[in-house]
C-alpha cells in the first residue's frame, strides 16, 4: 500500500504526508488508546494519492492558470474561480491503482471491526490545523458513506473540496501556495451519533482563557450542529484538578434549548450534490430539549480524556467527540490545537471596558469578548452577500460556517440567532478579534440593516445590543507592572459570568461575593417560593417558576444547584486563595420583587433598618430558606472541594442573633473550624463597633461596610440627594467607630478589612486606614487599580505605631 497508512501506522511527525487532521487522529489511536482514550479506527489515503491525482490528469498547469485569474483585492471573482477549480477536479478520471488501495484498506477495516461498517470520510489539507492556524472545516467531510462505489465517489469530492471558496481565500490570506498544499483524505468507522449525541470541548475556558477548568458542550445527533452554532448547546465547566478528589468536580451547568437534532438523510450518495444534502435536521423533542445530553459521569470521563491528551500534546486543545446510540460509547473523532489563548504571548495585558451610556437595548445574546464596539449592522443572508459589509460594520446572520471565514475579518462585531460558546461563529470571532453575540434567537428580526448599534460583550456571559452608539470607557491594564501593597487587596464580586477574567488582576482573593446577586440574576426566584411551591397559588407564578426549574422534580434543588454552581464558580476561578461569601442581604421590598417574592414577605415602612440580614436568618418567615442557603455552601464546601469558601453575615444587630444564626449553621453542617471553615461578620451598626470585642469571640474577623456603618451612625439615609452633604466618609463619628473597631479586632486576635469606594477615591482615606492598622480592603473591580496605587502611597507614608 504505497498510498494508504492506517492509523495504527501515522504518528503527529507524518502531518505532511496525511495533514493536520489524520496525523493527530493516528496520534491518538496509536498513542493513547492504552490510556483508554477511544478513537475509531480507520486510515488515510496520504497526499501521494493527491498527487497521482493531479499529476495522471495533467492538472497541475491547470488549476494554476484557473486561479492567477483570481481578484486578489476584492475577490469578486472568488465564487466563479472556485466553482470552475472544483469542476475541473470533479470532471478528472479517479486513477485505478488508487481505488484498488483504497477498497482494499476498506476490507481490512471491516475485517477488524468484524462487520459491515458505516464510514466518515473527511478531508485533512496539509496546512490544516496547524498549531498556528486551527481554521478546520476549509474542505468537505462526508458522512455515513456505505459501499465501495459510494467510497470513491467520496474521496473523489474531498479533492475538489481543496479548492471550496474558503479554502482559496484562507490560503491567500495565510500566504499558502495553492499548488503546494495537498490533501489527505481519512477513512474512519462512523461513529452513530446520530443516535445519541455529540459536541466540542476545550481544556481551558474558550472565552478567557482561564486554564484550571474544562468545556463541555454538546448537542442530540451529529456534532454539526454544535460546530455550526445551528444550536444553543448544553454547557458543563469542570475543574480539572479535582476530578478523583471531591464528589462533584462539574461545577456549572448549563441547560441548552438543544431545538433540532441531526441526523442522516434516507439518500444515497448519488443523490446528494453537497454534503449538507446528506443530513436532515429535526425538531428535537420536548424530552429530549428538556435533559442534558450526558451524564455526570460521562462529562468527567470526558474531561479525563481532554487531560491527557492535553498532556500528551503539551499543549491546550479544542476536541471533538462523539456518543454512539448503539453501543452507548463515547469516541473522540478530533483533537486540534486551542490557537486563540495559547497564542497570546501578553497574557499581562489587556483592557478592561465600562459601558456608561447605552440606548434602547434591542436583543442580546451569549457574549464573547470582553469588549464594547459600536458600528453599522449588516444584515447578511449568504457569505455571497460580502460585498455589502464594509470594514468596520457589524455583521448581523442566522449562523455561520466556515464558509463565512472570509467575510468575518471585515466585521468589528457578530451578532447571529443561533451558536454556542463552542459553535463556528465564537471561535472565529475569537480568532480574528471581533467581539461576537452568538444565540440571540431573533436579531435578524430586532436589528434593521444599516441601523447604528452598539455591541457589549463586557457585562459578563451576556452579550446586549443596544440602539444607537453608547458610550464606555476603556482602561489599559498591565498587571506584570502593579506591585502589591502590603494590605491584602481583595475584590468585590457578584457576577460568576465575570469570575474568571477578573481572576487574572491582581488580588488577593475575593473579599466580598454577594450572594444576592446570584439569587436575583441567575435564580430569579423567591427560596420560600420554590421551598413551599405546592402552597403557591397565582397560576402565572407557577408557570413562570415551572418554565426556569423544569428540570428539577424537587424545586428546592434549583435553588440549592444553582447556587451552589454560581459560587463554585468564583471559588474556582480564585482557589486557593479565600473567597468570603456573604449570606443573603437583600431588604424586604428587594425580595418581594423576586417571582412569587410578594407571598412571602412583609410591607415594611423602613426595609432599610428593617427585616434585613441575619434577623431573617432564625425567624418563621425565612429559616426554611436560610437553610437552603446553607445546604448550597455545603455543597459548595464539601461535594466540590472549595474549602477557600469563607462565609459571612451581614446586618448583626446583637450578641444573641450571632448566635442564633451560628447555631442554625451548625445543625445544617457549617461547623467554624471544621474542614478550615471561617465565620466572618459585617462591620455595619454601631453596636458592631462599640461591642467588637463581644462579637471577635464568635467570629473569626470582620469586614466593615462603610457605607451602612456612615448612615447608621449619622441617622442619614445613604440614597437621599437632600442629605448627601451630611453622609460622608470622613465624618470624625464614623472615623472613630472604624478606628476602635480595627483597635478591637486587632487586640482580640481577630481579621478585620474593609469592603468600599471610598479608598479608590480618596487617597486620605486610604491613609487612614493604613494608619489604623487595617488588614485588607477589598475593591470593585474598576476601582482595583487605582486603590492599589492609594494604597502603595498610603504605606510609604504610614504614622509609625505609638
Amino acid at each position: 500500500m504505497k498510498q494508504i497508512k492506517n492509523f495504527s501506522e501515522i504518528r503527529l511527525k507524518d502531518i505532511a504526508l496525511v495533514g493536520g487532521k489524520n496525523s493527530s487522529l493516528g496520534e491518538m489511536f496509536s498513542e493513547l488508546s492504552s490510556k483508554g482514550i477511544k478513537v475509531p479506527d480507520g486510515f488515510a489515503v496520504t497526499s501521494d494519492g493527491y498527487w497521482s491525482f493531479l499529476n495522471e490528469n495533467e492538472l497541475v498547469p491547470k488549476l494554476t492558470a484557473i486561479l492567477s485569474e483570481l481578484d486578489l483585492k476584492t475577490f469578486n471573482n472568488l465564487s466563479e474561480i472556485g466553482s470552475r477549480a472544483r469542476q475541473l477536479l470533479l470532471d478528472a478520471s479517479f486513477p485505478k491503482d488508487l481505488s484498488d488501495e483504497i477498497l482494499a484498506s476498506y476490507k481490512h477495516l471491516e475485517k477488524r471491526a468484524g462487520s459491515t461498517v458505516s464510514l466518515a470520510v473527511r478531508s485533512s489539507a496539509t496546512a490544516e490545523d496547524l498549531p498556528n492556524a486551527s481554521f478546520a472545516g476549509q474542505q468537505e467531510s462526508y458522512l455515513n458513506v456505505q459501499g465501495a462505489e459510494n467510497l470513491i465517489f467520496a474521496c473523489h469530492r474531498c479533492y475538489a473540496s481543496l479548492f471550496t471558496d474558503r479554502a482559496i481565500k484562507y490560503r491567500v490570506d495565510n500566504g499558502f501556495d495553492h499548488m503546494k498544499v495537498a490533501l489527505s483524505i481519512g477513512i474512519q468507522i462512523m461513529v452513530r451519533s446520530d443516535k445519541a449525541c455529540a459536541g466540542v470541548m476545550f481544556t481551558l475556558d474558550p472565552d478567557t482563557g482561564f486554564d484550571k477548568v474544562a468545556l463541555v458542550s454538546g448537542a442530540w445527533g451529529l456534532g454539526e450542529n454544535v460546530v455550526q452554532g445551528s444550536v444553543n448547546t448544553d454547557e458543563f465547566l469542570v475543574y480539572k484538578s479535582f476530578i478523583g478528589k471531591v464528589k462533584q468536580p462539574i461545577i456549572s451547568r448549563i441547560l441548552g434549548s438543544k431545538v433540532k437534532t441531526m441526523v442522516y438523510a434516507d439518500k444515497k450518495l448519488e443523490e446528494i450534490s453537497k454534503p449538507e444534502d446528506a443530513i436532515i435536521n429535526l425538531d428535537t423533542s420536548d424530552e429530549n430539549r428538556q435533559k442534558y445530553i450526558l451524564t455526570d459521569d460521562e462529562v468527567v470521563q470526558l474531561t479525563e480524556w481532554a487531560i491527557l491528551l492535553q498532556a500528551h500534546y503539551e499543549r491546550h486543545m479544542d476536541i471533538e467527540w462523539a456518543k454512539d446510540g448503539d453501543t452507548n460509547e463515547i469516541f473522540i473523532v478530533q483533537a486540534r490545537p486551542e490557537t486563540v489563548h495559547s497564542q497570546n504571548e501578553n497574557k499581562s495585558q489587556f483592557k478592561e471596558y465600562q459601558i456608561k451610556e447605552k440606548g434602547e437595548l434591542i436583543c442580546q445574546g451569549i457574549g464573547l469578548g470582553n469588549r464594547i464596539t459600536s458600528g453599522i449592522a449588516r444584515l447578511l443572508d449568504s457569505p455571497k452577500d460580502i460585498d455589502k459589509l464594509n470594514v468596520g460594520e457589524i455583521l448581523v446572520t442566522g449562523r455561520t460556517d466556515p464558509d463565512w471565514d472570509p467575510i468575518l475579518k471585515k466585521a468589528a462585531g457578530i451578532v447571529t440567532d443561533q451558536g454556542g460558546r463552542t459553535s463556528h461563529a465564537a471561535i472565529v470571532a475569537r480568532e480574528v478579534g471581533a467581539v461576537a453575540i452568538v444565540g440571540t434567537g431573533d436579531a435578524t428580526k430586532t436589528i434593521k440593516d444599516g441601523q447604528l448599534v452598539t455591541i457589549s460583550t463586557a457585562e459578563g456571559d451576556t452579550g446586549f445590543v443596544y440602539e444607537g452608539k453608547g458610550t464606555w470607557d476603556e482602561q489599559e491594564i498591565d498587571t506584570s507592572k502593579i506591585e502589591m501593597p502590603k494590605t491584602k487587596i481583595m475584590l468585590i464580586l457578584a457576577d460568576p459570568d465575570k469570575a474568571f477574567r477578573y481572576s487574572l488582576f491582581p488580588n488577593n482573593g475575593v473579599g466580598l461575593m454577594r450572594m444576592e446577586f446570584i439569587i436575583n440574576n441567575t435564580i430569579k426566584i423567591h427560596p420560600m417560593a420554590l421551598h413551599h411551591f405546592d402552597q403557591l397559588k397565582d397560576k402565572a407564578v407557577i408557570k413562570e417558576i415551572e418554565n426556569l426549574s423544569h428540570h428539577y422534580p424537587d424545586k428546592k434543588d434549583y435553588f440549592i444547584h444553582k447556587l451552589a454552581e454560581a459560587t463554585a464558580t468564583i471559588a474556582a476561578a480564585f482557589y486557593p486563595k479565600d473567597v468570603i461569601v456573604r449570606m443573603s442581604d437583600f431588604k424586604s421590598n428587594e425580595y418581594a420583587g423576586l417571582l412569587g417574592g410578594d407571598t412571602f414577605e412583609p410591607v415594611e415602612q423602613n426595609p432599610m433598618i428593617g427585616f434585613r440580614g441575619a434577623s431573617r436568618y432564625y425567624h418563621p418567615l425565612y429559616k426554611d430558606a436560610f437553610v437552603m442557603e446553607c445546604e448550597a455552601m455545603k455543597m459548595v464546601r464539601d461535594e466540590m472541594g472549595f474549602t477557600n469558601i469563607k462565609l459571612m453575615l451581614p446586618f448583626v444587630r446583637t450578641i444573641k442573633e450571632a448566635t442564633n444564626v451560628i447555631a442554625i449553621m451548625k445543625e445544617n453542617g457549617l461547623v467554624r473550624g471544621e474542614k478550615n471553615l471561617e465565620l466572618y461578620m459585617m462591620l455595619e451598626i454601631p453596636s458592631n463597633a462599640l461591642l467588637a470585642e463581644e462579637f471577635a469571640k464568635h467570629f473569626d474577623g470582620f469586614s466593615i461596610g462603610s457605607n451602612d456603618l456612615t448612615q447608621l451612625t449619622l441617622g442619614a439615609d445613604r440614597d437621599s440627594e437632600l442629605l448627601s452633604d451630611i453622609f460622608s466618609p470622613f465624618d470624625p463619628a464614623v472615623m472613630q467607630l472604624i478606628s476602635m473597631a480595627v483597635t478591637k479586632a486587632k487586640a482580640e486576635g481577630v481579621k478585620i478589612g474593609l469592603c468600599g469606594q471610598a479608598p479608590s477615591d480618596y487617597p486620605e482615606y486610604s491613609q487612614f486606614l493604613v494608619d489604623c492598622g487595617i488588614d485588607s480592603i477589598s475593591f470593585n473591580p474598576d476601582a482595583l487599580i487605582k486603590g492599589i496605587s492609594n494604597m502603595h502611597e498610603a504605606e510609604s507614608k504610614k504614622l509609625p505605631a505609638s
